[in-house]
């Protein structure tokens, strides 16, 4: 499969302090990639830089197109989405209002289909259409976390990047976003998912990465990094006499 995006030597510093040091990925065409690690290891930040949100140094190739330059606007209209950790929805407005706003920029450059989406995220999503008249604020977490996921489907994502996607819910629920997850890769859409869930995170991508203290220290196929004692002892809750 071909690439969609090739992040090379990638680094992200808040004033002297780095907390992404030269770390490169690929995410196929297609494919789900994860980026797994303990907390403040660099995951969000690195998702943050590929958006354009934070100013880094390396080389972002996206499509075949450096986009190192382009805005937050451009990246997104040129299909890369992310939903945020903390889903930044408005709670004050009804689901359906929610749900446009990530339309708004195909509305913007005229794009006849972009009304006709709607009906595909609600046939994805059967409580966003019954809650469409709802406040955001209304909705329970897992809940919050389909309407932050519709919402970055209006936009027509090519590459969708979800920062931890499972924050917070119960693991009924975890289950459940994951597969929607999982189906999304069916319609063609390429996945860049960052999770401290690792075990449902390699469950369900093609390849991984493991990222600790902004250093890409394994990467391979999700079975490989499941199957290995570091992986294990470190992230799945085994230890090496158990792999």
């Amino acid at each position: 499969m071909s690439a969609l995006l090739q992040v090379r030597d990638l680094s992200v510093a808040y004033g002297k302090v780095e907390a992404v040091h030269g770390v490169s990925l690929t995410v196929a065409a297609g494919s789900i990639v994860s980026v797994i690690g303990p907390n403040g290891a660099g995951k969000t930040t690195l998702l943050a830089a590929i958006m354009g949100t934070l100013a880094s140094s390396g080389s972002i190739v996206y499509d075949g197109h450096a986009i190192d330059r382009l805005t937050v606007e451009q990246r997104v209209s040129a299909g890369l989405v992310l939903v945020p950790e903390k889903r930044e929805l408005f709670g004050s407005m009804k689901v359906a209002d929610n749900l446009m706003l990530g339309a708004f920029a195909r509305l913007r450059a005229g794009d006849r289909n972009a009304l006709r989406a709607l009906d595909d995220v609600y046939a994805r999503f059967p409580r966003l259409r019954e809650r469409m008249h709802q406040d955001a604020g209304t909705l329970s977490g897992g809940e919050r976390q389909m309407l932050a996921l519709g919402r970055a489907l209006m936009a027509k994502p090519r590459l969708l990047m979800l920062d931890e996607p499972s924050l917070g819910l119960a693991p009924l629920v975890v289950r459940e976003i994951f597969g929607i997850v999982a189906a999304l890769k069916a319609t063609g859409v390429s996945i860049l998912l960052v999770e401290q869930n690792a075990r449902a995170a390699l469950e369900v991508s093609d390849y991984g990465y493991v990222l600790e203290t902004g250093d890409c220290v394994i990467e391979g196929p999700s079975a490989d990094l499941a199957a290995n004692p570091r992986v294990a002892a470190s992230y799945l809750g085994q230890s090496a006499t158990q792999v």
